[in-house]
Order: structure tokens, then sequence, then C-alpha cells
């Protein structure tokens, strides 16, 4: 049977990166993922899956040395960033009053994943298994034993649950997860924008729900649409002339004209593992959390886990494998996870709601936070992880 001192169930962005940091830890790592990323092409279209990466992700990706090999497929800066209810109470964050080239970046979630997976042959010490998926996992004394779908079998000291939202690891690990539906579901639109306007994103509330734009190279963009499990529905069986009309429709002005590309739509889902480890086995990512993904902070989040995860593996040196580590990791992020999530459910049902003294009050919030730099300066860096 292999042996291995870790294994990381799922090979996407933050399984990847948390491989990565622990193969360059000298530590023996497999990774496990069902399906390898579609190799880039510029020619390709954009995938409607894509990220607002901070700052302190920048980072983290730098150190693994990914952050070069993302920077030559695609990535679009952007130093703006607005948020309004009604267009004369608005929120505007700038990268120069922060005294910085840039807010964050814009990539597809593939294109992270490809620039992660090209840095794996660096390291003779981590081993990607892959078309193979866990099918069972039992704990041992010397850690948890894997079987994989092709009747392989693995050891290993630590099991890593980057399997996202419906982890195989937490399930079988017994760690009960608390979940609830926002009752909305969500619809990305990829279009071709008439005017220039990649260096900033927005976000515009409405009854409805948000309504927001995230710039991509190109003069295209990322725009979402929150609104009822029957609206999205309704909009995503249309053409794609019809759907144009509608974006035209109930977008606001600062849009412009736009020619739809592709959409897909997702249903809202808030979810929060009760436990992020047990003896042997831990969860990063989706697979410990979910976040409303109104602000883009949930890949950030996971970074931050595998950031967290390694430096509190690193710290303990020889010991590294002691569910001490763990519970020290656990209980370093999961209180700035749950502020994160509270956060924008708060953020979210505040300007969801279209009740007047709820409206005025939060546009009178708007107005008077854009006027206090100290405040909104801080609210921006912490958003940014910094």
């Amino acid at each position: 049977m292999e042996q291995f001192d870790v294994v990381i169930a799922g090979g996407g962005m933050v399984g990847a990166a948390a491989a990565l940091g622990l193969a360059q830890q000298g530590l023996t790592v497999a990774i496990l993922e069902g399906q390898a990323p579609e190799s880039f092409d510029q020619q390709q279209a954009m995938d409607l899956r894509v990220s607002a990466i901070s700052p302190h992700s920048v980072a983290l990706l730098t150190r693994l040395g990914a952050w070069d090999s993302i920077m030559q497929m695609r990535v679009c800066p952007f130093k703006r960033l607005e948020t309004w209810d009604q267009p004369e109470c608005r929120i505007r964050f700038n990268a120069d009053e922060m005294k910085m080239d840039r807010l964050g970046f814009i990539v597809e979630n593939r294109v992270i994943q490809l620039g992660l997976w090209q840095q794996f042959s660096s390291y003779h010490n981590l081993t990607l298994l892959c078309p193979a998926r866990m099918v069972h996992s039992k704990a041992g004394k010397n850690g948890y034993q894997v079987e994989l779908d092709d009747g392989r079998q693995i050891q290993t000291k630590l099991l890593v649950g980057a399997d996202g939202a419906n982890s195989q690891v937490r399930q079988q690990a017994g760690i009960g997860v608390t979940a609830w539906d926002y009752r909305q579901h969500c619809m990305l639109i990829n279009v071709e924008t008439e005017l220039p306007q990649q260096d900033i994103t927005w976000q515009w509330f409405t009854p409805r729900g948000p309504r927001s734009f995230l710039p991509l190279p190109g003069h295209q963009g990322s725009l979402v649409w929150y609104d009822s499990p029957k609206r999205i529905k309704q909009l995503s069986t249309m053409s794609q002339q019809q759907l144009q009309a509608e974006v035209e429709t109930h977008f606001p002005a600062e849009l412009g004209s736009v020619k739809v590309l592709n959409w897909g739509s997702f249903p809202l889902t808030r979810r929060h593992a009760q436990r992020y480890f047990k003896p042997g086995v831990v969860l990063l990512g989706d697979a410990a959390h979910t976040i409303n993904p109104l602000a883009g902070q949930g890949v950030n989040l996971g970074f931050k886990d595998a950031d967290v995860l390694l430096h509190e593996i690193e710290k303990a040196g020889k010991e590294w494998a002691r569910t001490s580590v763990l519970q020290a990791y656990e209980c370093r992020r999961r209180p700035d996870n749950l502020l994160m999530q509270g956060g924008m459910d708060v953020f979210y049902a505040t300007f969801s709601n279209s009740l007047f003294p709820i409206t005025l009050v939060r546009n009178i919030g708007l107005k008077v936070a854009e006027h206090t730099g100290p405040i909104k300066k801080q609210v921006l860096k912490y958003a940014m992880g910094m």
C-alpha cells in the first residue's frame, strides 16, 4: 500500500495551493482529482466562473510559484469599486486612496487552477492522481486509509478535504454542517461591453437582489444577477437576443450596451462545517464553509485557510501531524470565516429589504460612509486580507 504524509481530496484552487505549500515543506503529498482542467488557449471564450483575487491571495500564489504563470494567461486588474442603492448615495473605493497600484484582479477559476497545476512537476514528492476519486476513507491508528475509485488503497497521516461544498471527506469523517438556503438563485452572464470599464467592479442593489459587474480582459465583463429561482429559471431559457434585451433593461446605465456571450446559474446556499477537523482529517475552503458570493470572497477565504494550515504545520516541525496543530488552524480560521459570513449576510439582508425606513437608513449610511475616510479604508483593508 502506498504511503503519503498527506492526501488531499480535491485538486481545485484551494486543494492545489495546499498541495504545493506542503510539498515545499518537504512532505510527501498525493492530490486526488477526478478531472484535469482544460488546457489554456488565448482564443478560448472566457469561463463563467471567475474570482476577485485579493492582494493576500496574490502573495500566497506568488510564494507557491504560480502567479507568474497565471499572469501569462489572462487576468484583469481593477482599481475601483462602487456600491449603491440609489445612484446619488454611493460608496466608492479607489486604489489611489490606498496608495496601491490596484485593489485586486478578476481571474477565471480555471486559469488559477492551471497556474497551480503547472508547478506540480517541480516537486518529486508531490504525486498527482488524476483521474482519481476517493470512494471511502477509514480512520486508523496512524491516520487514514483511503480507497480510490479504481480500487487502489493509499495510507496517509493527514487527509485533507478540499473537495468542495458537498465534501465526501467531511461526510465520511462524520462532521456535521449547518446550512440554509438564501431562497435566491444567481445567474452569471459573460458579455462584451461597448464602454471601456475594465478598471472597475460595481454592485447595484435592487429589491429583487443585487446586480454586479466584474471586469474581464478585452472589453469583456462578468455580470452577476441575483433573483428568485423562478425568475432566474425564466432567464436561463431565453435566447441570446432575449437575454441581452433583459440585461439592458434591468442593469444600470453604467453598463452601457452589451453583447451576451455565455450564461449559467446556480442556487445560493450558506454552509458551515460544525468542526474543521478530527484527528487525522482537516477541511479547507468550500468543504469547511461557503459564503454568499456577493463580494467575491469565497476563494480568498479558502486561500487564507490553506495559508494558515501551511503556517501551523511548518511551525510544528516534526510534530506537524499532531491534532493540536489542526486545532490551532481551526482557532485561527473559524472566527474570521464566521465574521465574513455574518457580515455578508447582514449586508445582503439589509440591502435586499425594500421597507422605506430601512431604505432611508441604508442610503444615509452609504452617504456617510463615503466621507469617513479612515473607516472606509479599514473596511477595504479587511476585505483585501491586509
